[in-house]
């Protein structure tokens, strides 16, 4: 039996499937190590939609091989779909498997712990599965995947390539595993996808049809539900009026803007414009005063002028959000933006982003003041420090156990978090 460390890098879904792929793993008698300790095995989960997140791929590799010369790395995630012999030639890479092949990867990985053989029972396939799979943290939250890929075309989207078509499971498989997440001792459940909202490709049962069934047949022991990201277009009246009307699903809602410009929303190739963006916001709002909203914001895509960037400045300060996830536009070679003309300077990339993350900064001191004074549950995930139903991390000023949920008043027993933060909280 062998020593195998593992890593993630990127979304909730990569983590899930990682935390799947460790419990086989384990299940077959291997140990699972730290990253930074040595190993025989080293196992990375990759992510492709930036070339930093690639860059820091071949970072760790190295740091590996330096650390720990004669251990064998395999390298799966969305970075191995796309360019796999950009990392097969890397010394110390045994394997480098597809998506497609994750559900697999834990046979190969035995197989290489057993033989030391680079021979492995791995091909390349068309067909795309689905592989249910989640991830915890600390028994307090897990990740469920209940979705994957996107039948999108965003133009600067290298995402559906990745990750296939849109797909997903019949709600009696989503509820068979949230009920195993369950008898874990999980408090929270979040359920994630590549395109949540596009849940109920191919077998045609809505996403609603899922809510309601986790309602009605996941036990107490499970306090909360939460929905990751979603897109605007996709959340619906219906599903806002579900989560109003049943108190475990959590007033927290995370909306992909990337754009406050509509003519760069045209060219992003999104599904909704600003108009449509700023009601669902209203609806938000209009159900849960306190709600925390979330927003992905890309800055310097390709022919956004200073005009453009000044009108997405402009809608985020009026909107009254929560936080802001923002990021640098980076080119994806695959996709229709990589060849779009009149490309925006990498140091104003970055300039416009660190004035988004201000604003951002902003948001969060401004939702953290809303909810003073307010009633809160916290589920903690450290003795002094968890999350709120609207995703309000707190500090607790007596500590309790992990994984309790916790009353409070938010202000009294309970002091908002605002990393970042360097103006007056008081």
């Amino acid at each position: 039996m062998a020593r195998i460390a593992l890593h993630t890098l990127g979304c909730k879904l990569n983590f899930s499937e990682t935390a799947a792929l460790a419990r086989q793993l384990s299940a077959q008698g291997h140990t699972i190590t730290e990253w930074d300790v040595p190993a025989d095995i080293y196992v990375l989960n990759t992510c492709t939609v930036t070339h930093q997140a690639e860059r820091k791929a071949h970072k760790l590799i190295r740091q590996v091989r330096r650390r720990t010369p004669a251990a064998q790395v395999v390298v799966t995630g969305c970075y191995a779909q796309l360019r796999p012999e950009a990392l097969q030639k890397l010394e110390g890479v045994v394997l480098v498997a597809s998506n497609q092949e994750k559900p697999r990867l834990a046979e190969a990985i035995n197989a290489i712990a057993r033989q030391n053989s680079f021979e492995l029972p791995l091909e390349r396939e068309s067909k795309w599965d689905f592989w249910i799979t989640h991830s915890g943290e600390g028994r307090t939250r897990a990740f469920l995947k209940v979705q994957d890929g996107c039948d999108y075309k965003c133009s600067f989207c290298i995402v559906p390539q990745a990750r296939g078509p849109s797909r997903s499971l019949p709600p009696e498989k989503i509820i068979e595993e949230a009920l195993r997440i369950a008898e874990a001792g999980f408090k929270e459940i979040v359920l994630t996808g590549i395109n949540l909202g596009d849940y109920g490709k191919p077998h045609g049962v809505s996403f609603i049809k899922l809510l309601q069934g986790l309602e009605a047949q996941t036990p107490s022991s499970v306090a909360r539900f939460r929905l990751s990201s979603i897109e605007p277009n996709l959340l619906s009246d219906e599903l806002l009026d579900f989560v109003a009307a049943h108190t475990r699903w959590a007033p927290h809602f995370h909306l992909p803007l990337q754009s406050g410009s509509d003519r760069i929303l045209g060219l992003m190739r999104r599904r909704y414009r600003r108009k449509l963006y700023e009601k669902r916001i209203e609806a938000i709002l209009q159900r849960f005063p306190t709600a925390g909203i979330g927003v992905d914001v890309i800055v310097g895509f390709p022919g956004e002028t200073e005009k453009d960037f000044q009108e997405t400045k402009r809608f985020i300060a009026d909107l009254p959000v929560s936080y802001l996830h923002v990021f640098p536009y980076s080119e994806r070679p695959g996709t229709p933006a990589a060849n779009f003309s009149n490309p925006v300077p990498w140091p104003e990339r970055l300039r416009r982003s660190e004035v988004l993350r201000e604003i951002g900064l902003r948001k969060k001191y401004t939702f953290a003041q809303k909810c003073y004074n307010q009633p809160a549950e916290v589920l903690l995930e450290t003795p002094n420090e968890g999350l709120t139903a609207n995703y309000l991390r707190v500090h607790l000023k007596t500590p309790r156990l992990p994984g309790e949920l916790v009353p409070v008043i938010i202000g009294e027993e309970a002091k908002p978090i605002i990393q970042g933060w360097r103006g007056n909280e008081n």
